[in-house]
């Protein structure tokens, strides 16, 4: 127990002393931040982490601290220099957005207040609604249609899953469990599915054996006829279907599945529709790209990546629901310590943390916001509009050039092709594509990634990048045709 005669301790805060120094350190971040853009077209896309760093993220947790300033330098010297390189105009790698500088000053001002978007009655709930209703407008869903940001389309698509499984089980699956329900259920997309599909199935209790996998057409987009054969020979098995997966634009090639048909299909069956839209949900927003995506406005769900042709920094994911209600009771908890008020802070018709699995949440809306407000959404359309040029350019080069072979149809912003020197077995031709690719990104000339088609492995370039020319793609297939001379000899 304190003394109250002893002398009054020293107030101790996580505030600085020096609050004008520390605004000047900001500063100059904010400076070197911008800095680091200069140029960046001339440095390596990435490079290697040096093994002699190493040690020095081995360190124990440190008891005393060093000072903000020294803490920044190790950022400058030990980290910023080694990072992805997701930021540079010859990075196609997976399918990384960009980012930009509005985002980011976005992220630092919802980071400096702070505020928790689980609930409550305050502006930072209405930024996130407003965002909402914004991505429910451009895909033509109802402006009421639920919604929530998270961290990416993993987590968005584990809520549409969840939604349908909560709409389809045939009792309380919440009250109960999944082994309570009359009859399994089953989802179907194409072969083509991101993976996280199959994990929102084991998550959820059905089984990775839930989500049936459909071929596909040579464009590697659904076979209808195939789905429909499917959804008939599980209802005769005595199984239930209740979920079929649209993509709007596949993982490994950035096909496109019929969205209307699959609408159509689910319609006269009483199915769920769901869209993973994470790479090309948006792509309305570029007018001569909008047929390609007709359909998606009937979904009862669909996930997006905003972080992804959106160019909002990590994270930006979102999940639109037709139904607020379905999403909602397929989620909302009312303990006490989260009773609504009718008014106050804690009052507020609707909590977010209702719509999905969190109660804590960060402010990713107001970097969305700040950079829509920014440039207007049109101007989206016209960088998505570009990738997708900048897409059919380089497979047109790829299929002039006699060493080089194109492994799919350009579906989208995405190129898959490899080097095919004549005469070369699968074996070898693949040990010779792997070797380009880690060259390529060793020399820091740019970065692509791979996959496998058919059985066969192929470099993958996905072309979601506001700052990439045309010219960089012509560079990019020099310095890998140059490269080839090498790993022969």
């Amino acid at each position: 127990m304190l003394d109250p005669a002893a002398p009054a301790a020293v107030h101790e805060t996580l505030d600085p002393a020096d609050l004008e120094g520390l605004r000047a350190l900001a500063h100059r971040m904010v400076d070197d931040a911008f800095g680091d853009l200069t140029g960046l077209a001339d440095r390596p896309v990435w490079r290697p982490f040096p093994e002699d760093l190493a040690p020095r993220f081995e360190t124990p947790a440190p008891r005393t601290g060093v000072g903000v300033e020294a803490a920044y330098e190790r950022y400058r010297t030990d980290v910023r220099p080694y990072l992805m390189g997701n930021d540079h105009p010859r990075f196609w790698g997976w399918y990384t957005g960009n980012g930009t500088m509005v985002g980011a000053l976005g992220a630092f001002l919802a980071a400096a207040a702070n505020p928790n978007l689980g609930g409550g009655n305050h502006a930072a709930v209405r930024v996130e609604q407003q965002v909402v209703r914004w991505c429910a407008e451009l895909l033509g869903f109802p402006l009421d249609a639920g919604g929530l940001m998270v961290g990416g389309a993993s987590m968005a698509n584990l809520v549409g899953w969840t939604v349908a499984r909560h709409v389809h089980a045939g009792v309380d699956v919440r009250a109960e469990d999944v082994a309570a329900m009359p009859e399994p259920l089953v989802a179907y997309a194409s072969e083509e599915v991101h993976s996280c599909h199959k994990r929102s199935a084991e998550l959820l209790g059905l089984g990775a054996h839930a989500l049936r996998l459909i071929p596909t057409d040579d464009a590697y987009r659904i076979d209808l006829a195939a789905l429909r054969r499917a959804i008939d020979e599980d209802r005769a098995a005595g199984r239930k279907p209740f979920l079929v997966v649209g993509n709007a634009g596949t993982i490994n090639t950035g096909a496109i599945d019929d969205l209307d048909g699959i609408a159509d299909l689910c319609a006269a069956d009483g199915l769920r529709f769901h869209v993973d839209g994470a790479i090309g949900a948006m792509i309305g927003l570029a007018p001569a790209l909008a047929p390609l995506m007709r359909g998606i406005e009937r979904a009862d769900s669909v996930a997006l990546d905003l972080h992804k042709w959106m160019h909002v920094p990590f994270e930006a994911g979102m999940v639109l629901v037709r139904d607020a209600d379905a999403q909602r009771e397929a989620f909302a908890t009312s303990p006490a310590y989260l009773a609504h008020a009718p008014r106050g802070l804690a009052g507020g018709a609707t909590w977010l943390t209702d719509f999905g699995l969190e109660l804590s949440r960060d402010f990713k809306a107001l970097k969305v916001r700040l950079s829509w407000l920014d440039r207007g959404v049109d101007a989206y359309g016209r960088m998505m509009q570009r990738n997708v040029d900048q897409a059919h350019h380089l497979a047109a080069r790829v299929e002039r050039e006699p060493l080089l072979e194109l492994m799919a149809p350009v579906g989208l912003d995405i190129v898959c092709f490899r080097v095919h020197p004549e005469g070369w077995s699968e074996e070898r031709l693949d040990a010779l594509n792997r070797e380009l690719l880690m060259r390529s990104h060793e020399s820091g000339v740019a970065v692509p990634s791979y996959t496998t088609l058919d059985g066969k492995y192929c470099l993958r370039v996905a072309i979601g990048n506001h700052r990439s020319t045309f010219a960089d793609f012509d560079l990019f297939v020099d310095a890998l045709l140059a490269m080839v001379p090498q790993i022969e000899a």
